[in-house]
């Protein structure tokens, strides 16, 4: 399920057996012209994959609105804020909150996040629409389906 209308609906209807949320982690910041591009990419390929694995694993999850956050901020400054988000969502009660992010940055403070993070590698550059981009996102998705799944 994801953040409309129609999913929340369902959810409502649903919700004691809906009890894993996923909260795509984006940066971002337009400050730094080297680095724009490369990052709304990311921003891109993290959005079509939050939405594949939302699709692999329907009927138990609920994908929200990705967390933004400006890239050059204090990561520290940052966690207090998601761990906010995380807490509003076990209101639900959501009892498994993943985060999901290309930056790095998150492993740092991950044991003080109130959620379980799952860092990609970035991928860099490519075409959304190439076959080997997609077949490596379905790669991705199908290992990160088999781990959210142990947490279960």
């Amino acid at each position: 399920m994801q953040w409309r209308k129609k999913d929340i609906s369902q959810y409502l209807k649903a919700k004691e057996y809906i009890d894993t949320v996923i909260i795509p982690l984006m940066p971002i910041h337009m400050s730094d012209d080297q680095v724009i591009e490369r990052d709304s990419f990311q921003n891109e390929v993290l959005t079509v994959f939050t939405n594949e694995l939302e699709r692999e694993l329907s009927g138990r999850t609920m994908l929200i609105p990705s967390y933004h956050y400006i890239k050059k901020t204090e990561i520290e400054n940052e966690k207090n804020r998601l761990n906010g988000w995380v807490e509003n969502m076990k209101e639900q009660p959501f009892t498994q909150i993943f985060l999901i992010t290309y930056d790095s940055r998150w492993k740092k403070i991950e044991r003080e996040l109130d959620g379980t993070l799952i860092w990609l590698p970035a991928i860099q550059t490519g075409d959304l629409q190439s076959k080997e981009l997609q077949q490596m996102i379905r790669e991705q998705v199908s290992q990160i389906v088999e781990l959210i799944r142990s947490y279960w």
